[in-house]
């Protein structure tokens, strides 16, 4: 398959990257990582206006979806600019309220034009696919919790727990009402954990992209030895390294997008090859920043830390990837 973006989706990513250029990201994540989500909400709007979320939720309920193309293209670029808050968890969230339909009350389905407008933040917790935790629940707007055929809106939550991604906090969601319960639940579950994974894959393609970019500009202008440590044979060969894991997972990324724009029966399988890939050269994009910055690499002062951080994290979030390659190679796609 050869798949490219065309002009208008290209000019979606050039604007979400203007934007978000222009806003002092740094400063929300630090401040989300404090427990002020004030900035970060304030950016979540923006990306509101911009119709990110809304390409989650059909156009009955307010929106302009689903366009998983697209919102690839835009988590890509959320992504780069490691924004903050549980912004997978209320695409996906959407996609599982709009796949239950009738199964829910208007009450519950209301929740789908507040998401489309950035009203609403919602966390999403699918113990069987992505842990037992719930991403963001203390600064969630609502919090599901799916377990086997029954969707609640959660009471609450128990304490907040650490990560290695300060600004991804974590709670144990509690029981709560109950909104839809039956057979449905399962497949609309199963879709949605596909939105989530492919919504990591791509925040993971772009944050590798953006450390990639960070540690090419540093090697630039740290010299040893009266030349730019970037003209040395060893740091271009472990560049060129990260580079070939990031363009090798965007093609991916782009086909497992589109196999679940078209409702393929392998985009199950298409979606873990785009999450691993994408998680794996993110993570060594991580670890190549890391080692090339050197001691300053690991200060907190520096804003590089922010993307560093959130790698790991964001391979692990909504697959593995020991559980991707397993579903790769059940089903039988080759990557």
């Amino acid at each position: 398959m050869r798949f490219l973006l065309d002009d208008e989706q290209r000019e979606f990513a050039r604007s979400l990257d203007a934007m978000l250029t222009a806003a002092d990201t740094p400063g929300a994540v630090r401040a989300w990582a404090a427990g002020d989500t004030k900035p970060g909400r304030a950016l979540w709007s923006r990306l509101a206006d911009a119709g990110v979320f809304a390409l989650a939720v059909p156009e009955r309920h307010e929106g302009l979806g689903p366009l998983p193309v697209e919102l690839a293209v835009a988590f890509t670029e959320l992504g780069r600019h490691a924004v903050p808050g549980p912004v997978v968890e209320t695409v996906a969230a959407a996609a599982l309220l709009d796949r239950l339909g009738d199964l829910l009350g208007d009450g519950a389905a209301g929740w789908l034009p507040r998401i489309a407008s950035g009203e609403a933040l919602v966390s999403l917790c699918v113990p069987a696919v992505g842990g037992p935790y719930a991403l963001d629940a203390d600064a969630a707007d609502a919090v599901l919790l799916v377990e086997g055929d029954t969707v609640r809106l959660t009471a609450g939550t128990g304490p907040v727990q650490p990560s290695a991604d300060p600004a991804r906090r974590l709670a144990r969601p509690l029981d709560g009402t109950v909104l839809a319960q039956g057979p449905a639940v399962a497949a609309a579950t199963a879709y949605a954990a596909e939105v989530a994974a492919l919504g990591t894959a791509a925040q993971s393609l772009g944050l590798g992209f953006a450390l990639l970019d960070r540690t090419v500009a540093y090697v630039g202008q740290r010299r040893q030895f009266g030349a730019p440590i970037g003209s040395f044979q060893a740091v271009k060969h472990r560049l060129a390294d990260t580079l070939v894991a990031l363009e090798f997972a965007r093609p991916l990324l782009w086909s497992a997008a589109l196999a679940l724009a078209e409702g393929a029966d392998h985009a199950p399988a298409e979606v873990a090859a785009a999450k691993v890939t994408a998680g794996e050269a993110a993570y060594a994009a991580a670890r190549t920043a890391l080692q090339l910055h050197g001691a300053i690499g690991y200060t907190e002062e520096l804003d590089l830390a922010l993307w560093i951080r959130k790698a790991r994290p964001l391979r692990d979030a909504w697959g593995t990837p020991a559980a991707c390659r397993a579903r790769v190679l059940a089903e039988g796609v080759g990557a």
